[in-house]
């Protein structure tokens, strides 16, 4: 028989439920604390070519994300996406992508796009080792699940960052037409030595967050990159927003930021990570 490829879950139960009913549950709960209301879906093509979404377990960052998910409900739900997010195992290829196969959540599969091996090309490979103990793009698809059951995608796992690679995959990924980008990241992550006061957060978290959504907001690719290590914010998927930048590049007209938090503002510790939700136009 012919088998399909289903690459199972690894975070569910752990960064969000991993049962159907509840995990349902814990996504309208995303949406009522970040929007005040359950998305409405709208079919077809809208103006939004690309989101920035966090990807920490449900708890901390799930009502960030909502905040851009509901920007494509009401845009228009497309019927296919390309998913980016670091690596942050350190297994597999430079940049992988899975041309086949499926993935599975709790709220059922969903396919890999069929077109996925035109996008398999220079530094871009096939390669499913990178994929299948990485989170950031899994915490996605319940998101997407939640608002249609029809669509397929593209995961795209960066392995290393520097501008070179990432303007690359960019170039590569820019021949995608019709599709939604989404880009995985977690914003600054701040070890506190002690507990920090809202102001160490602010000047530690927040400010630095402030100059690479600059960067993102100004739609500028390198200068996001260029932002990132200058300043040294530990931005974790810093590279999978620039690529998506720059296959937007000539595209995009515009960036909206419509929420910005730190898992301060839900779990306040010693422990600081910054969330922020970005739409692309």
């Amino acid at each position: 028989g012919f088998n399909i490829m289903i690459r199972k879950a690894v975070v569910a139960g752990h960064f969000y439920e991993g049962e159907r009913e509840r995990l349902m549950k814990e996504i309208k709960n995303c949406f009522l604390k970040g929007t005040g209301a359950l998305p409405e879906v709208k079919r077809g093509a809208g103006k939004i070519k690309g989101i920035v979404v966090p990807h920490a377990g449900y708890e901390y960052s799930g009502y960030v994300a909502a905040c851009a998910y509901r920007e494509i409900a009401r845009d228009g739900f497309p019927r296919k996406c390309i998913i980016l997010g670091p690596n942050h195992q350190g297994i597999g290829t430079t940049v992988a992508i899975m041309t086949d196969g499926e993935w599975e959540t709790p709220l059922g599969t969903v396919p890999i796009a069929d077109d996925a091996k035109k996008y398999c090309t220079g530094i871009i490979e096939n390669d499913e080792i990178a994929h299948q103990y990485e989170h950031s793009i899994e915490v996605q698809l319940p998101f997407l699940q939640f608002l249609s059951n029809d669509f397929s995608f593209i995961p795209v796992c960066i392995g290393w960052q520097e501008w070179d690679i990432v303007r690359e995959v960019g170039d590569i990924l820019s021949q995608a037409d019709d599709v939604l980008f989404i880009a995985s990241s977690d914003f600054s992550h701040v070890d506190f030595s002690g507990f920090p006061s809202e102001r160490e957060v602010d000047e530690q978290v927040k400010k630095k967050d402030m100059m690479a959504i600059g960067e993102i907001l100004n739609l500028d690719a390198k200068g996001l990159v260029e932002t990132v290590r200058r300043y040294g914010i530990t931005m974790c998927g810093y590279g999978a927003v620039a690529a998506m930048l720059q296959a937007l590049k000539g595209k995009a007209t515009g960036a909206r930021l419509l929420r910005y938090a730190t898992s301060y503002d839900v779990a306040p510790g010693t422990y600081c990570v910054g969330y922020a939700a970005i739409v692309i136009e």
